[in-house]
């Protein structure tokens, strides 16, 4: 017989932890709700009345989370005992559906703008009670009793025989999460500078671009893909596809570079790479002759991208210029940013050297920044913020002289000093 030592056979703690470990399998149960609203108009209210109790108006069908839905309006009730005293509001489940587990909330709108509307909300009793549950097509939820009629009629929830009715539904989800058993990096898109390495060694291109002293080799389909107008003129009906030699007037070498950069790497170059560390231009010059190429070469993203930049680049010395762009290349929030800052800036401003220009290029922008002036004043800007009434009266008088009338602006009727 062999005897066999206890000790011999005993696993030790330590491995046993790290088998234990290594078989450890994990998941995650995410329950959420996916949801949805719909807004549903009454128009007639007076009419629907003394239809019935029992009788509804329905909205039409909307989808959340994959299941169709309405709402219906009972103006008489939903119960003959009712029908003298409440309206009636009701969520339904307009699809065939096997125990669908849903959150709701129905709101009667306050058409004043006040906000005091009138909601009834399952969201709030998420906690307490649990979702609701409709098993079948046309099973309800909702309130008999939504609303005391009379005081509904006299309410600022009735307006112009009109009311309205905000659904919201959140239907309830669960899906699986388990840890991925491999990860790979996804590396970021290389597009950009594949098109960008085509430029810069020329690789196939068929199109050359004389622009001042200098010349630029390109590929008429990249520029066709990213340019309306470069599609026009090469691919359009009165387009010439075998032409190779194209003319640009009115544009700075440097500029057409730096758009052309952007045009393959669709991204915005770094400016004083491209016009050299000698250029006597400053950056927001750069920018702002590099956004009248985008806006007339149809690069809208470029256009923006610019806008952009410049919205950061205002001075008192730049504000006066990059309105004048603003409103020659229909840039809206870039001109608004601008009559901001020069509102709030009013005085530096008008002693600029560039305002001169402004009165000559664009007098009816004195107007707007009359009323951007007022509005600015009527908001209650901080006092280091205010202008001086002499500095309107002054810009006042500046756009009479050029034959802008005095005007009243928010009720301010500003006129020339006597």
């Amino acid at each position: 017989m062999v005897n066999f030592d206890a000790g011999e056979v005993t696993t030790p703690s330590s491995d046993l932890k790290r088998t234990e470990s290594s078989d450890l399998s994990s998941s995650k149960s995410v329950i959420e709700t996916v949801n949805g609203s719909h807004r549903f108009e009454i128009k007639g209210y007076s009419l629907a009345k003394g239809m019935g109790a029992g009788k509804y108006v329905s909205s039409d069908i909307f989808t959340v989370g994959g299941y169709d839905w309405a709402i219906y309006f009972y103006p008489d009730g939903k119960n003959p005992e009712d029908s003298s005293t409440y309206v009636s509001v009701f969520i339904a489940l307009a699809s065939e559906g096997t125990d669908v587990r849903a959150l709701f909330e129905l709101t009667l709108v306050d058409q004043t703008g006040n906000k005091k509307h009138k909601i009834h909300s399952h969201f709030h009793r998420a906690l307490e009670g649990g979702p609701y549950t409709l098993k079948y097509k046309g099973s309800m939820w909702g309130y008999k009793r939504f609303f005391r009629r009379a005081a509904l009629e006299q309410s600022e929830f009735l307006k112009e025989d009109c009311l309205l009715l905000e659904c919201t539904v959140g239907v309830v989800r669960s899906r699986m999460e388990r840890p991925k058993q491999y990860s790979i990096n996804m590396p970021p898109s290389d597009m950009g500078s594949s098109f960008k390495d085509l430029l810069d060694n020329e690789i196939g291109c068929d199109i050359v671009f004389k622009v001042g002293d200098e010349k630029f080799n390109a590929h008429k389909l990249v520029l066709a893909a990213r340019s309306p107008v470069f599609r026009a003129q090469f691919f359009g009906l009165v387009g010439n596809p075998k032409m190779d030699t194209v003319e640009v007037e009115d544009v700075e070498p440097s500029i057409f570079k730096a758009m052309l950069m952007y045009v393959y790497s669709d991204c915005l170059p770094d400016v004083f790479d491209i016009m050299g560390s000698n250029s006597s231009c400053s950056f927001a010059i750069m920018v702002q002759h590099l956004l009248a190429a985008a806006d007339r070469f149809g690069l809208d993203r470029l256009k923006m991208l610019c806008e952009y930049k410049l919205s950061d680049e205002i001075t008192v010395e730049t504000v006066t210029t990059t309105l004048s762009l603003a409103e020659q290349h229909r840039c809206v929030q870039l001109k608004r940013a601008c009559l901001k800052f020069a509102a709030a800036n009013l005085n530096a401003v008008m002693h600029s050297e560039g305002f001169r220009y402004l009165e000559e290029s664009c007098p009816s922008l004195l107007s707007e920044l009359l009323q951007t002036v007022a509005s600015v004043d009527d908001t209650g800007l901080p006092l280091s913020k205010k202008r001086s009434i002499s500095s309107v009266f002054a810009l006042d008088l500046a756009a009479t002289d050029r034959g802008i009338p005095a005007e009243s602006v928010n009720g301010r009727r500003f006129r020339r000093r006597l």
